[in-house]
């Protein structure tokens, strides 16, 4: 085809459609990637997620009216931004959309000088820039298409500027020590290079880079990247801000005594803010006080960090599921699972496909919906193992061509137990009666610490206590954590009860799980107790009773 010598709107839309397919393809040779100042398993997926959320926006918009479609582009990015690459890939967009609004055409020297704008945007969301990072590719990006614009046609700066942006990602672990340590180069910087990519298929219609194979992706490595080695901060934040502009600046301050990684974008009291922290609550109450946050979502970044890297080990290695094909089945299932320990039990029991997610980190419809499509089986059955998601799961089945079933489990234990009725011969409705029959049939508890004071019908609960919770609630209040899990312990094991599992989460110490199993051992001795390590932040233990 002959290539087009200017952008319009139309070409702006479709480069966003091939982009959008190009992340899709490459997600996960990207998800392997790392970004500072720890690995980001979910760098493709995020850009993935942003740039699907800027099309949604443009669904119905007239394509005729560029000021609409920017609009729309600006907006959907901001909103639809998630994790610390989206919220970059957020404000690339967004500069670049803002500069092709106020110009009647974008050639060559327009298309430089909104790179130019996408750059200076993306850098002034970051609190503390970092050489080798998608800035300094998409800056270096910008620049190629600078010097070459003023002579050239739109054709020949998206070439060199796709050229400079190759050497300028190859050159990322020079910059970072991370990077050349993990032997990789940065996620967030390669999945830009997508977008040139896709913007060369729109103007001469070349086709789209070939994403890796199932085998390139398991090729060995001795890459092991272990979270603690990088970063000594755990949860990643982030929630989208109601607040006058002039109160940003004063906040972004606040944020930096929090913690790193701070990119907040947005403008006209809108504001997509993130952290990575160990101070959960005063990066959420320091939005509090300038406004009114909402879609509010916290990652273990540690949970994401040791999930990655038993996936990757464990896929090297040919052990699970999902990773090496599993046998395609009539009925598959999917489950939501916090923390790579509790994943193990998951593929042992017979779960293809996991999606990592839990009471503080809620998936996306999208990211369960990614997981069906993945599963091999025609018609599929879903484990939410939590209250929180199982209405997301819920939605997943009008996306899709296959059949699915959601069985409402809101808890681990639960999960756990219904596997023991699945049969991966039959349907997913006769899965779900049979798989719920038995999930119900289970007396389910878990152990967390209070946050905030509380009434509840066993006492008063003050910040910082130990609960135990049933499927009714508080039932346990205990100054320690083991005083809370024994006395839940009371209420739910019985004479009449054969099994207990303890699920031991990473705030339990041998000495806590000693002294729970002693006590069962002592005052319920005909009940046989089954220990596993699941690995889960925020309950030191999961309880399941059969």
């Amino acid at each position: 085809m002959e290539s087009v010598s200017a952008l319009t709107t139309a070409h702006i839309v479709e480069t966003l459609s091939a982009f959008h397919a190009a992340l899709e393809d490459h997600k996960e040779s990207i998800n392997r990637l790392n970004v500072y100042p720890v690995p980001d398993g979910d760098t493709g997926t995020n850009m993935f997620l942003t740039v699907a959320s800027v099309l949604e926006e443009i669904q119905g918009v007239d394509l005729d009216d560029r000021e609409a479609v920017c609009a729309a582009l600006s907006h959907g990015s901001l909103m639809g931004a998630r994790g610390n690459s989206g919220v970059i890939l957020s404000q690339v967009l967004r500069g670049m959309s803002h500069y092709f609004a106020q110009v009647d055409e974008i050639d060559a020297e327009a298309l430089a000088t909104a790179l130019s704008e996408a750059s200076v945007a993306a850098d002034g969301a970051v609190m503390k820039p970092v050489e080798g990072t998608i800035l300094t590719v998409v800056r270096e990006v910008a620049r190629a298409a600078q010097d070459t614009a003023s002579d050239s046609s739109i054709l020949e700066t998206v070439e060199h500027a796709l050229e400079e942006g190759e050497v300028a990602l190859e050159r990322t672990p020079e910059q970072l020590d991370v990077l050349r340590e993990a032997g990789v180069v940065d996620a967030g910087g390669a999945g830009f290079l997508l977008f040139l990519h896709a913007l060369l298929s729109v103007i001469d219609g070349r086709d789209l880079p070939e994403a890796p194979t199932a085998e390139e992706l398991l090729s060995p490595t001795d890459r092991v990247v272990v979270a603690n080695e990088l970063s000594e901060l755990r949860y990643e934040v982030m929630y989208l801000l109601h607040a006058a502009d002039d109160t940003i600046e004063e906040f972004k301050n606040v944020w930096a005594g929090f913690g790193d990684s701070i990119v907040v974008v947005g403008g006209d009291g809108l504001w997509n803010c993130h952290i990575h922290t160990n101070d959960i609550g005063p990066a959420i109450e320091a939005g509090i006080e300038i406004g009114r946050p909402e879609r509010i979502r916290v990652t273990d970044l540690s949970e994401e960090v040791m999930e990655e890297r038993w996936v990757r080990e464990a896929a090297e290695a040919g052990q699970i599921d999902g990773i090496v094909a599993a046998d395609a089945v009539p009925c598959a299932v999917v489950a939501v699972s916090p923390a790579a320990g509790i994943s193990r039990i998951f593929h042992s029991l017979g779960v293809q496909e996991l999606v990592l997610g839990g009471q503080s980190m809620n998936p996306s419809t999208s990211e369960l919906l990614d997981a069906v499509e993945r599963a091999p089986g025609d018609e599929v059955v879903i484990l939410p193992n939590n209250s929180n998601i199982v209405a997301v799961a819920q939605a997943v089945d009008a996306e899709t061509e296959k059949i699915v079933v959601v069985i409402p489990t809101t808890s681990i234990p639960e999960g756990f137990a219904s596997l023991l009725g699945y049969d991966p011969q039959t349907t997913a409705a006769q899965n779900s009666q049979t798989m719920l029959d038995v999930a119900r049939g289970v007396k389910v508890g878990e152990v967390t610490q209070a946050i905030r004071p509380t009434s509840t019908a066993v006492g008063e609960v003050a910040t910082g206590d130990w609960i135990g919770l049933d499927r009714n609630g508080i039932g346990s209040i205990g100054a320690t954590l083991v005083q809370a899990a024994t006395a839940l312990l009371e209420q739910l094991v019985d004479e009449r009860d054969e099994i207990l599992s303890v699920i031991v989460g990473d705030e339990a110490s041998d000495a806590d799980t000693r002294s729970v199993t002693e006590w069962v051992r002592e005052n319920r001795p005909g009940v046989e107790t089954e220990v596993h390590h699941g690995g889960q932040s925020h309950y030191p233990f999961f309880f399941g009773v059969e």
